[in-house]
Parts: structure tokens; C-alpha cells; sequence
């Protein structure tokens, strides 16, 4: 069962946490398939709609990933602190 946390705990989140931002990038992600769909059929509907969504999910993701990596940054060099004062 470790296998189901590698990946969680490495992204810094709790398990249900993690299944949100899954799920919410799913959501995001079906309805700018279904407007894709619907600009191959009709090219005047939704012409920026999926690289604007595509751009958007990108950012988030990236922003997160920066964000967890700033924080795990912090406690790596508040631990060598501590160490090297003792």
C-alpha cells in the first residue's frame, strides 16, 4: 500500500487533499474537451477557450509545485540550522 502514498507525499498533500486537486483538474479538463469537440464541428465556438484552459491547469500546477518546493526548501534549511547549532 506504500505505493499510494509516494506520489501524495511527495507532492506534500493528504491523501482526500490530492484527490481534490485531482478531481478538480479533471473537471476543468472535460469541459475543455468538450469545447475542443465543439470547435473541431463548429470553428467560430470557443477559438481560445482550450489553450486558454490548457495555459491555466499549466500555471496551477506549476504554482503548486513551486510552492511545495519552496516549503520543503525552508524546513530542509531550518533542520541543517538546528543541526549545526548543537
Amino acid at each position: 500500500m506504500k505505493f499510494l502514498t509516494i506520489h501524495i507525499n511527495k507532492v506534500n498533500e493528504g491523501y482526500f487533499e490530492h484527490m481534490a486537486h485531482a478531481f478538480s483538474f479533471f473537471g476543468v479538463m472535460l469541459l475543455g474537451s468538450i469545447a475542443c469537440l465543439l470547435h473541431g464541428i463548429f470553428p467560430f465556438l470557443f477559438e481560445k477557450t482550450g489553450s486558454s484552459i490548457i495555459t491555466k491547469l499549466h500555471d496551477r500546477m506549476v504554482t503548486n509545485r513551486i510552492k511545495s518546493t519552496a516549503t520543503e526548501d525552508l524546513a530542509t534549511a531550518d533542520a541543517k540550522q538546528l543541526a549545526n547549532a548543537n
